[in-house]
């Protein structure tokens, strides 16, 4: 079983990630689970959001609390939370940043960064001040993990994402370029 944890602020998209995410794994006949843990649930507020993937069928009904991967839409809360709690031993990491993983430490996790904030603003997805960059951040997730490809997550954009298909299915095929990191 692979589990995902995203974290992100409300607003940014981390839950339609997971949603967008999961139903890519189903289209690749894995057997998927995607579930959100909000707090204050307000623009802003810290969001989790969660995915399984198997080829099994999943039987646990519970939050994950060891992810292989953290995904992270919003550095700034790196500040604020570990989004690394529970990381598997030599799991991974996946920060929107346009700093270099070696920026990040965060101990034995392998580190990837990729600057989802540019690449949505440059595809008119939100705002300079408000960027939407779940699709892009999904592009980077292709790329690393690997376990789910660029042809189910565009084929999931177009059923999850309500609006602009072509420039959040471009997003993600840049950020699928553009990833830094050691298997990047």
């Amino acid at each position: 079983m692979y589990e995902v944890r995203f974290h992100g602020r409300g607003g940014q998209g981390a839950v339609t990630a997971a949603n967008t995410l999961a139903d890519a794994a189903f289209r690749q006949g894995k057997d998927v689970q995607a579930f959100p843990m909000f707090g204050v649930e307000r623009r802003g507020a810290p969001v989790a959001a969660f995915v399984r993937m198997d080829d099994r069928p999943i039987d646990i009904k519970t939050q994950i609390y060891q992810p292989d991967i953290v995904v992270v839409l919003d550095p700034s809360l790196m500040d604020v939370e570990d989004v690394s709690e529970g990381l598997k031993e030599g799991g991974k990491i996946i920060i929107n940043s346009s700093r270099s993983p070696e920026a990040f430490d965060f101990g034995g996790a392998e580190v990837y960064t990729v600057d989802a904030t540019s690449i949505a603003v440059s595809n008119g997805l939100g705002t300079e001040t408000n960027p939407i960059v779940n699709t892009a951040i999904l592009g980077a997730y292709s790329r690393v993990v690997g376990n789910v490809d660029m042809e189910s997550i565009h084929a999931a954009i177009e059923q999850n994402v309500p609006v602009k298909h072509q420039q959040n299915k471009q997003a993600a095929r840049e950020a699928y370029e553009q990833v830094r990191g050691a298997a990047a």
